[in-house]
């Protein structure tokens, strides 16, 4: 992995030069523009500070950046993170989360190391769909609070809206016009703009600068961005034990998963954008060396960032050297526009993250699986969006992943078995006016434990015939249950005085023929590539042992 990642940055790095450099740079601060509000948002929206938000970015950009499996990752706090770390940091506290941050770190780091990348494929794309809309109820239901400028209580979002029958309900104007601007800008900025100057920038601004000139003085604000990447609330390492780490069990499984899904669909999707290799495992290696880091110096867990990646790209990025130099924009907007910042209005970062939870949604996806009556996507859609409200990231994947699973079974237990008696003369198969009946059973589908009953009883329905010709070309996968099921039913027809041939069997299911005793039973002699050899080699068997 170490030879492989020193020979994609020489790769990476030849003819670097001055041009290079300067798109790296431009890039750079666009994408700078872009994450300084949502690192200020998201930070708040975990439950953390602002200060959190930025440090996590800063320091993402720059360790994940430099170690990530590709060139074009942009790596930080995220609203899928935020949104399960809200409800973490409410029943752990900022040290239970940065403890679990800590030990996701390490977890991803062994994942990448152990290659396991590629289980993210194993994930249905309904599924990954249904959680990140899941997420974003979570995010918006979470910033109701500070856009409305009112006061809930509970850890769900069923605890919090039931919570305003007792506390009441009393929204202020201010607050509400503030982010009501914020969405408003973010909603009529034009696209082609974006790309350079991003409209939640913008929104900011103008939502502070309304503030400001309005005397809206009730509004709740940010407050004091220290100038410093070590933050006050770090991660101690004298608060860990084997009690904590048992406790967070749950927690830093969630955030494991949760960075391995974003970071490498990230990576995907922007690898197809840039026509670029991807290292999936590398880049769990380098989410695991940053997310180690990060906690220590006080900020939140990070992953992959599909819209600043995505940014990044469009604004010509040439090399990883962007993600570094947002870095260091980030940085520099901390230490010198620190005092700005601090006057942001809660409000205003809530309604960013309000059209953040809204555009996240992939809903070009979620039209197609709807238009075209996918119901089994559209069930695993519903199931994981509703799991991941309700329940937490977690118990939604596992929902999912289970679903989706007993989806596929029982689609896959529906084998079908046709006969059809075979036509020698249409085959082209010289022989003999004595030939035997012959009939070709035509297998197709997955012989499992789910399909075995069915596929036995559909040779109930086999018409009388001397031997039957079972062509499995059709037939992909088997298991131990479905090679049983076949040797037996070998088995009842010999004794029935039915020859049984085969044909078209696939190397991995015959494995499975030979193992379960069914090649021994009917004879080696008895499998052929093709229904016709097989007719043509009963043609000529001698009649004793045809009706044997």
């Amino acid at each position: 992995m170490v030879k492989n990642f020193i020979s994609d940055l020489r790769r990476e790095f030849k003819g670097y030069n001055l041009s290079k450099l300067t798109g790296d740079l431009m890039a750079g601060l666009t994408v700078c523009a872009v994450a300084l509000p949502l690192a200020l948002a998201f930070g708040v929206s975990s439950g953390a500070t602002a200060a959190a938000g930025i440090v996590t970015a800063i320091i993402a950009g720059i360790v994940i950046g430099f170690f990530s499996g590709a060139s074009f990752q942009i790596s930080g706090p995220t609203g899928a993170m935020s949104a399960v770390l809200i409800s973490i940091v409410a029943k752990e506290g900022i040290q239970g989360m940065l403890v679990a941050c800590f030990a996701a770190g390490v977890l991803l780091l062994l994942s990448g190391v152990l290659k396991l990348g590629r289980l993210i494929s194993f994930i249905p794309s309904p599924v990954v769909m249904g959680f990140t809309s899941g997420i974003a109820v979570v995010i918006a239901a979470g910033q109701i609070d500070n856009f409305f400028g009112t006061h809930s209580e509970g850890l769900s979002i069923i605890e919090k809206i039931t919570s305003y029958g007792r506390l009441g309900f009393k929204p202020s104007l201010n607050a509400v016009i503030i982010g009501a601007v914020v969405m408003a800008v973010m909603i009529v900025w034009p696209k082609k703009w974006n790309a350079r100057v991003p409209s939640s920038l913008v929104g900011l601004i103008v939502a502070t600068v309304v503030s400001v000139v309005c005397g809206m003085d009730d509004l709740a604000v940010v407050g004091d961005i220290p100038k410093t990447l070590l933050l006050d609330d770090r991660l101690s390492f004298g608060s860990i034990s084997v009690d904590m780490l048992t406790g967070l069990a749950s927690p830093i499984i969630t955030i494991t998963a949760l960075a391995m899904i974003e970071s490498l669909m990230c990576g995907a999707s922007a690898s197809r954008m840039k026509n670029e290799p991807f290292d999936a495992n590398r880049e769990l290696v380098a989410q695991g060396i940053g997310n180690i880091v990060i906690p220590i110096l006080g900020g939140v867990p990070a992953t992959a960032a599909i819209a600043r990646t995505s940014v990044a790209i469009k604004s010509g990025e040439q090399t990883r050297l962007c993600g570094i130099f947002h870095s260091v924009f980030l940085l520099a907007s901390m230490f010198l526009l620190g005092g700005v910042m601090a006057m942001l209005p809660m409000s205003a970062l809530a309604g960013i993250l309000m059209m953040t939870a809204w555009r996240m949604n992939e809903w070009s996806e979620i039209k197609y699986i709807f238009r075209n009556r996918f119901k089994g996507a559209i069930s695993q859609f519903l199931i994981t969006m509703v799991a991941t409200v309700v329940f937490d990231l977690m118990i939604a994947i596992v929902i999912g992943i289970i679903y989706s699973a007993i989806l596929f079974m029982v689609s896959s237990s529906k084998i079908n078995v046709s006969f059809s008696e075979f036509d020698a003369a249409r085959a082209g198969v010289k022989h003999d006016g004595s030939a035997k009946k012959v009939q070709v059973a035509y297998v197709t589908g997955s012989l499992f434990f789910g399909a075995t009953d069915s596929f036995c009883h559909k040779f109930e329905e086999l018409p009388d015939c001397d031997r039957v010709i079972i062509s499995m070309r059709g037939v992909s996968n088997v298991d131990v249950s479905g090679a049983k099921a076949m040797a037996e039913l070998c088995e009842g027809l010999e004794k029935t005085g039915v020859g049984v041939s085969f044909c078209g069997v696939q190397d991995n299911v015959k494995l499975y023929l030979d193992r379960a005793g069914v090649t021994a039973s009917v004879g080696e002699e008895n499998f052929y590539w093709s229904a016709d050899k097989a007719f043509s080699a009963i043609c000529t068997e001698p009649v004793p042992e045809a009706q044997s």
